[in-house]
């Protein structure tokens, strides 16, 4: 993707996990989604305020990718995982080994880029 071209949803949502002020979007029956969105996609609901991601999740799977994309060739090995921060869940490469990774580890959203190909991507840091 060229440097000029953005993803307003993607981007942003990128630009304010990385300034520690990432976010979601919550609807008036607390169903959390990431932006873009004009409406809830649980409920339908077009009432969306923008809720703070909490500073740490934990890990509900992960996954130690040896074998990767041609997108990610350059970042293997790294563990990848799905992270619950309550109403949202997040996926992204842990930037850890991956012995220390396992379900349940405590992790702080930030941003990243790939090796492979310097995108931004969403990361996490073990505490």
């Amino acid at each position: 993707m060229s440097e000029d071209v953005r993803d307003a949803g993607y981007d942003d949502f990128l630009d304010a996990l990385a300034a520690g002020e990432g976010y979601y979007l919550e609807c008036s029956e607390g169903h959390g989604s990431l932006p873009p969105r004009l409406a809830c996609p649980q409920c339908g609901d077009r009432d969306l305020v923008e809720t703070p991601v909490p500073e740490t999740g934990t890990v509900d799977s992960c996954s130690t990718i040896h074998v990767a994309t041609p997108s990610f060739v350059d970042d293997a090995p790294y563990v990848v995982a799905v992270v619950d921060f309550g109403a949202v869940r997040l996926t992204g490469q842990v930037r850890a080994d991956s012995e220390d990774v396992e379900i349940g580890s405590e992790v702080a959203p930030d941003v990243g880029e790939s090796a492979t190909t310097g995108e931004r991507l969403v990361t996490f840091e073990l505490r």
